[in-house]
């Protein structure tokens, strides 16, 4: 053999340099993924919101036989059930053959997307035009919601207890909203702000009308119409939005991108885009050794706090739940469980190397990332995986042929940012990040590979068909 090709054994040997997915895996893999990836899409166009995706899921999770949880019944292996969090956050859970003592695997992943809340009282009138104020819910450039298709999605608990869903917008025959911006011959000044104050929080307004109830004089005759028009169509009043929640998110569908259709556009990959393999994943395990979860939590965007987010109890107690039913200890069972925090990493972009240090990002189409700690500089914030941990997933990884790289968010100063994972790892649980990399995270449209959503697939059903 020559000395060139020993060199290259040896590199292809030794040296860690994850592949293009596409270079490893069969035509006929690719095609499992463009059809797995053809579901996700209705799932997107369908779920935009976290009480939506609930929805969705629940309604999925029952055709695969899952039934709700109830802590008073015995289970048994093979059994399916769900438990509904206050209609924004689900746990899917397939009963195992091996005793609870041996702990459960959980993946976790989150269902909110960063966008727009109506504030409480969000109905006014200027210049003759009809507006919703916003609170804007978690990061966001600004400027990036201005100017696009808008929807309105959300509940409305009206005054004598009834509850109105609303989704106005998704349908090609309904009516669309938008935040307006200055005309480039205007803006002269506003362009001289930083791109963070190029348009101001308050300013995130939403046109919703511009036609008055009435030829008669009198001031705020837009609003009334569009007031008058809520009241025939949904049988509220101004006060009513008082106990509602109601989200503003861009109206896109999900599409292919590029001409080889390799990639989807969409609003809300972030998180789920490992929400959904998340789930799927746990409806494809039939009589697992281990019992499985996959939590679908809300909040993550703004913390994790509040009844419906994993800084919460709910899962430390639906896992007690599975713990007393067993005789067992709960503290035992969550000391003895591992968990996959299902949620993205931001993917090397090319337009913005600067940000990225390439040996230690994640690349589009180079497979599921796992994230070994995120946090911010010293690591603040975060859980970190141990070494042993990452050895058993990574092992995992192989042995079941999923094609996966390493990643961390950015350079060490640039950034930073959180999961799920430092909430489950302070429950006693091994965690480690593991989900797909997105360009244009947070943005009204983000970008993912066919490829990594279907290896994240792979790896969640790996993960729960241990032995």
């Amino acid at each position: 053999m020559s000395e060139k090709n020993v060199i290259k054994e040896l590199q292809e040997e030794l040296f860690y340099a994850p592949k293009h997915a596409s270079e490893i895996i069969s035509e006929e893999e690719e095609k499992k993924a463009d059809a797995f990836a053809e579901d996700y899409k209705y799932y997107m166009n369908n779920g935009k919101t976290e009480r939506e995706s609930v929805k969705y899921f629940i309604e999925k999770a029952k055709s695969y036989g899952f039934t709700p949880f109830d802590r008073q019944k015995k289970y048994s292996a093979g059994d399916k059930v769900y438990m509904n969090n206050r209609g924004k956050s689900v746990i899917l859970c397939v009963f195992g053959s091996r005793p609870i003592s041996d702990g459960v695997k959980i993946s976790a992943a989150h269902l909110d997307s960063p966008r727009l809340d109506l504030k409480p009282n969000p109905l006014y009138e200027d210049g003759e035009m009809a507006y919703f104020k916003t609170h804007y819910y978690g990061g966001i450039k600004k400027y990036q919601w201005t100017a696009i298709p808008l929807s309105l999605h959300g509940v409305i608990v009206k005054k004598n207890g009834e509850t109105v869903e609303v989704c106005i917008g998704e349908d090609e025959s309904d009516p669309q909203f938008v935040i307006t911006d200055l005309l480039p011959h205007l803006a002269a000044e506003q362009m001289k702000r930083t791109m963070a104050e190029g348009v101001k929080g308050e300013s995130l307004n939403i046109l919703i009308g511009s036609r008055p109830f009435s030829k008669d004089e009198g001031s705020e005759k837009v609003k009334l119409n569009i007031i008058k028009i809520l009241n025939e169509k949904y049988g509220i009043t101004e006060s009513d939005f008082l106990s509602a929640e109601l989200e503003i998110v861009p109206a896109f569908k999900a599409r292919d991108i590029g001409f080889d259709r390799s990639l989807i556009g969409a609003y809300g990959h972030d998180d789920k885009v490992c929400a959904y393999p998340a789930a799927e994943a746990i409806f494809a395990v039939e009589n697992p050794a281990y019992t499985a979860v996959t939590v679908l939590t809300d909040k993550e965007e703004t913390g994790s706090d509040g009844n419906t987010g994993l800084n919460s109890s709910y899962l430390k107690y639906f896992i007690s739940d599975l713990a007393v039913m067993g005789g067992e200890e709960p503290w035992r069972v969550l000391s003895a469980s591992e968990c996959l925090s299902a949620d993205v990493n931001a993917a090397y972009d090319p337009m913005f190397p600067d940000v990225s240090e390439p040996k230690n990002a994640s690349f589009v189409n180079k497979g599921v990332v796992i994230t070994k700690y995120t946090g911010a500089r010293g690591k603040s914030g975060t859980s970190d995986a141990s070494a042993e941990f990452m050895g058993k997933i990574r092992r995992m990884l192989d042995k079941e042929n999923v094609v996966w790289q390493i990643g961390e968010l950015g350079k060490v100063d640039i950034g930073g940012g959180g999961t799920v994972a430092m909430f489950i790892a302070n429950l006693d649980i091994d965690v480690v990040d593991l989900g797909v990399p997105v360009l244009s995270m947070h943005a009204p449209f983000e970008v993912i590979s066919k490829l990594d959503l279907y290896m994240a697939f792979r790896a969640f059903k790996a993960f729960f068909e241990q032995k």
